[in-house]
């Protein structure tokens, strides 16, 4: 019964990553044949500054995001659960700007936020909120920007995994919990939160993996810029790619694969135990 699925993952995964294995190892450039090279992409990138570099923006992008989406998404969820008129309403315009490309978002948070032409950037310069200069010149304040408009787009998809996990706790417990006279704070932290482990689970893996591999913002909003300052390590692949390095650009990819699936093997290490103890 498991052999048509393990067809489909041998397929689309296995032979995929064997050959991307294989193909790192090589000097390939896309067009000619290729010429076995061992570790020499891999010496290469650890030896390129900008490469490093990439490692650290994509890492630092990864450590706002990730928190910062769920803190989000489970406040969301938290206000949405509650009944009120107009409350599917409110979800659905809250969960919108995940259905959007990120590409486009990116393009639309440009034109809002370009300097001097840009409305959100005059109504803020306005009101004096620190606006007044162009947030392209400084990497800092560029890589803030594309975790705000990142933020801002997936909450939405976080919060639809919140709810679910709120609906399954039985509200049998809320009750009993009320009776016995907990406040809502011992509420949350001893019935809601651990409830919604299994919602906490897939939100940060899915978060880790889709801020790590973040692309399509970025290249939107910042293009990778000022210089390479919010350069992400999945743009780099790309250009070294499209620059004739296609053995090159697989053994970065094979990189980036070992560096996300680090922190998501720790997160569901931490998670496991926090649910044994």
């Amino acid at each position: 019964m498991a052999l048509p699925a393990f067809l489909l993952f041998s397929l689309f995964f296995l032979y995929p990553f064997a050959r991307g294995v294989g193909m790192s190892l090589t000097d390939w450039d896309g067009f000619s044949s290729p010429n076995f090279v061992g570790l020499r992409n891999f010496a290469a990138f650890f030896g390129d500054s900008r490469a490093l570099a990439d490692v650290a923006h994509t890492l630092l992008f990864a450590l706002a995001s990730t928190p910062l989406l769920n803190v989000a998404g489970l406040c969301l969820a938290l206000l949405l659960s509650a009944r009120f008129r107009g409350r599917d309403v409110v979800r659905a315009a809250v969960y919108l700007p995940a259905v959007i490309s990120p590409m486009i978002m990116g393009s639309i948070w440009y034109l809002l936020l370009q300097p001097k032409r840009g409305i959100l950037f005059e109504m803020m310069r306005e009101f004096g909120l620190g606006m007044a200069g162009n947030w392209m010149n400084s990497g800092a304040t560029a890589i803030a920007m594309v975790i705000v408009v990142n933020v801002w787009q997936f909450a939405g998809m976080t919060m639809v995994v919140y709810l679910a996990g709120l609906q399954a706790i039985p509200e049998e417990h809320f009750e009993a919990a009320r009776i016995d006279g907990a406040n809502a704070w011992q509420i949350f932290g001893r019935i809601t939160l651990p409830g919604l482990m299994p919602a906490l689970r897939i939100n940060v893996i899915t978060n880790i993996i889709g801020s790590m591999s973040v692309f399509e913002v970025i290249l939107a909003l910042t293009n990778g810029g000022p210089g390479y300052e919010t350069e992400s390590l999945s743009i780099y692949i790309m250009r070294m790619s499209y620059g004739n390095k296609a053995g090159y650009s697989t053994a970065v990819a094979l990189v980036l694969f070992a560096i996300i699936l680090v922190p998501v093997l720790a997160a569901v290490r931490a998670m496991d135990r926090k649910e044994d103890a």
